[in-house]
């Protein structure tokens, strides 16, 4: 088993940090994303879309997509369960996962992809599209803030996936100029919560 990361990148960031909350190490082989390993039909055969993570299982089965590699390990390892334990939970996860991926992570990396120099020349860049994006970004900011008053995570009393993804989304957002608001204190505290974990430096 190996799996192919690219420290730089947000989606293997959020595998990692998985990982590092079950305990799990799993062999690794770095992807030069600044010079486009990624890219290379080497690498295409191993996901035709040139994005990382992969996992290259024992018997060469390749699985991609942080989420379902996520899962992957959960079933393989569900103590500490990171996806919930009771049907509830499960859902009640899912809902708030994917809220953080269309809420929060999606304006976030449109509005990096836009207006990022990294981005010049790999992707049709509109200014504008990613102003728009920020703007939408802190408008969640906003909203994320109001949910969190009385809870401690994302989804509730425990750390999960759904806050591995908000946390990776919201690094994205400080490297590249969508920070979170000094003003939004209970998201700030969650955030402050949540990086300070030690499998946050995964």
């Amino acid at each position: 088993m190996i799996l192919y990361d690219m420290t730089t990148a947000m989606n293997p960031r959020r595998v990692r940090i998985f990982l590092a909350e079950k305990g799990i190490t799993v062999p690794t082989k770095q992807v030069d994303g600044l010079n486009r390993e990624n890219l290379s039909p080497a690498f295409l055969k191993l996901n035709s879309l040139g994005k990382t993570p992969v996992l290259e299982l024992d018997d060469g089965t390749l699985l991609t997509e942080s989420i379902a590699i996520c899962r992957y390990f959960e079933a393989l390892h569900p103590e500490r369960p990171l996806f919930g334990s009771t049907p509830l939970e499960k859902a009640q996860i899912e809902m708030w996962m994917r809220r953080m991926e269309f809420e929060i992570v999606a304006p976030i990396v449109t509005a990096f992809q836009h207006t990022g120099q990294y981005w010049e020349g790999r992707i049709p860049q509109e200014p504008l599209c990613g102003e728009h994006a920020r703007n939408r970004a802190y408008d969640s900011f906003a909203w994320l803030d109001r949910e969190l008053a009385g809870r401690e995570f994302i989804a509730g009393d425990q750390y999960s996936i759904a806050d591995i993804v908000a946390q990776c989304g919201f690094l994205v957002g400080k490297v590249t100029g969508t920070k979170i608001p000094p003003e939004l204190k209970e998201l700030t505290r969650w955030y402050t919560s949540v990086v300070a974990r030690p499998t946050a430096r995964a």
